[in-house]
């Protein structure tokens, strides 16, 4: 039977949509005089989605002029896998052009395939096609980009679309906060709600994780907020969001609270994030009652809830404790440990100063080690002041990240702290000879709903004059309670004026003086500061002096936990 684009029968007077099984949809069909193509290409649909793929592709060969839809609907039944691409090909050698659908198909496959330079190839031909703009595709293009950590590219697709909505802002929203793009995330979750669009979960939970890396309180609080007053407060991607928000800026109770609320509608991810909210905190008792509690509410834990309590033990301190989750998960559940997981445990064998058995769990292990197992070695090295193994752990990661400047770093340190100045000297040489620079340290602070962000000795904000002059007053102020600088992190040996102005003006104390300048933030009210590296050992120790001097406690969240400076103290108990 040939099929052509002539009407001779519907929908409703062969009742095709009323049977289970599209295969007596297509006798009825047969047996009639119908060759709509639209029929058919409904049906090659119908037979996909009921895994009878044999069946849709014997039909797509009877169709003699397949259109544009019939080639969609193949296309789109092979989504994700590589059937997609060849069967586009095809359409193509038949001289059948793609619309709006087809493309917005393929450039999800080719995210999910992360296949670049087809997708860029595809997008090279949606502008030729002026389809490249409308709506589908074009959410399609930045997820696309964003899955292949091209932000440049998304942003760039989005600025040149003239009809945005809130399924473009959504994506973009989603393709920067992935991309690490943080503020611009924020900032354009902001101008959709400007332009009158209403938000979706994807741009909420968008908004929420940017905050969450930013540990941009108030600006959580505020998404919460909109979350509340557009009805979707109670999803549970937005649910699981607001959990990771609130703890990844430290306030684990109100994540408790959102988890509560919305414990009945919870699945595993959110029982994570919660797990992963004490964990960076280094709670561990919490971690390991929320642990208990799981099977109660008929959840199994998978490998990110056990890599959240191995964290939450090595924060703790509780190093040993690390080798017997790790084996109860193996034996009580039946999960294979990841990397990630023998990485925890290297580090926590590690930092308990038994080097030789850390290196032998990292050669003997079921992977190979990447860079990251290799830095957990060399910073317990470093830690128990062990030199020369320090030297041959920094050599093993610059042998898997040639570019990696927190090997060199950590190294120089050790070698420094020996005074061994001539291997200092000789390091910053290869520094030199390949080009490496040392990461900058960057803090950031929100006041106001703002992110005021700082680099070391930086003079780029406009009140710099002011935040210089209340810094150098709380040093002056901690060094008549007995701060001494802590000198093992600089890397040569200059002379001590030069030295201290080093020290004095990192990131970090920039931050927490603008935060006592600015006055916004209320007496008695922590000042709550974010960090993109570890922070350092003399911040460490003068931020301990300034929870005195000040009467208000300092969180710092770093790169590794969360530090809560309290009267002299810090709740990390210098592990970190």
């Amino acid at each position: 039977m040939a099929y052509c684009g002539n009407h001779e029968a519907t929908h409703s007077n062969l009742n095709l949509n009323n049977s289970p099984d599209p295969r007596a949809t297509h006798a009825r069909l047969l047996k009639s005089t119908v060759t709509d193509i639209s029929l058919f290409n409904n049906l090659i649909t119908q037979y996909f989605k009921s895994n009878l793929s044999s069946y849709a592709l014997s039909l797509f060969t009877r169709i003699p002029s397949p259109n544009v839809v019939t080639w969609t609907a193949l296309i789109t039944a092979h989504s994700n896998t590589l059937h997609s691409l060849h069967h586009f090909l095809s359409m193509l050698r038949h001289s059948t052009l793609p619309n709006h659908r087809t493309l917005a198909s393929l450039f999800a496959t080719c995210a999910s395939l992360s296949s670049i330079s087809f997708g860029l190839s595809l997008h090279s031909l949606s502008l030729k096609l002026a389809l490249s703009h409308h709506p589908f595709p074009a959410s399609s293009l930045l997820t696309f980009y964003s899955k292949c950590r091209l932000p440049n590219h998304a942003l760039k697709v989005f600025d040149e679309t003239p009809h945005r909505d809130n399924v473009s802002y959504s994506a973009i929203i989603v393709a920067l906060a992935q991309n690490f793009r943080f503020s611009d995330a924020l900032f354009l979750f902001a101008d959709m709600k400007c332009q009158g669009f209403y938000s979706t979960v994807h741009s909420v939970s968008g908004a929420l994780r940017a905050a969450a890396q930013l540990a941009a309180l108030e600006q959580c609080r505020i998404i919460h907020a909109h979350a509340v007053v557009a009805g979707l407060d109670s999803n549970v991607v937005v649910g699981t969001s607001l959990v990771d928000g609130y703890g990844k800026t430290g306030l684990v109770n109100d994540a408790r609270r959102v988890f509560e609320d919305n414990i009945y509608c919870m699945n595993v991810l959110g029982w994570n994030a919660m797990l992963a909210g004490y964990a960076l905190q280094g709670d561990c008792q919490s971690t390991l009652e929320l642990f208990d509690s799981m099977k109660g509410y008929g959840f199994v834990p998978d490998e990110y809830s056990f890599l959240a309590i191995l964290t939450s033990l090595y924060n703790a301190g509780m190093f040993m404790q690390i080798d017997v989750w790790l084996n109860r998960m193996k034996v009580e559940y039946g999960l294979e440990p990841t990397l990630e997981h023998y990485t925890c445990l290297v580090g926590g064998v590690a930092r308990v100063g038994q080097l030789e058995r850390a290196e032998r769990i990292a050669s003997t292990m079921p992977f190979e080690p990447d860079a990251a197992v290799w830095r957990a070695l060399l910073s317990a090295c470093a830690y128990h002041g062990a030199v020369d193994k320090a030297r041959v752990m920094a050599r093993r990661v610059l042998e898997l990240e040639p570019q990696d400047d927190s090997a060199f770093v950590i190294v120089a340190n050790v070698l420094s702290s020996a005074g061994r100045w001539d291997d200092v000297a000789e390091l910053r040489k290869m520094m030199k000879d390949r080009k490496v620079k040392k990461k900058g340290g960057r803090s950031w602070i929100e006041v106001q709903g703002k992110v005021h962000v700082f680099v070391a000795g930086d003079w780029k904000h406009e009140r710099s004059v002011e935040i210089y002059q209340k810094l150098e007053e709380l040093m002056g102020d901690i060094e008549k309670l007995g701060y001494v600088p802590v000198w093992d992190e600089l890397l040569h040996n200059v002379r001590e004026e030069k030295s201290k102005d080093a020290l004095w003006y990192h990131s970090e104390k920039l931050a927490v003086a603008f935060g006592v300048l600015c006055g916004s933030i209320p007496p008695g009210k922590a000042l709550r500061i974010v960090k993109n590296l570890r922070i350092c050992k003399d911040c460490h120790e003068a931020f301990k002096y300034m929870t005195r001097v000040l009467e208000r406690e300092i969180i710092v969240r770093d790169v590794n936990r969360y530090h809560r400076f309290v009267n002299g103290d810090c709740t990390c108990r210098n592990i970190w």
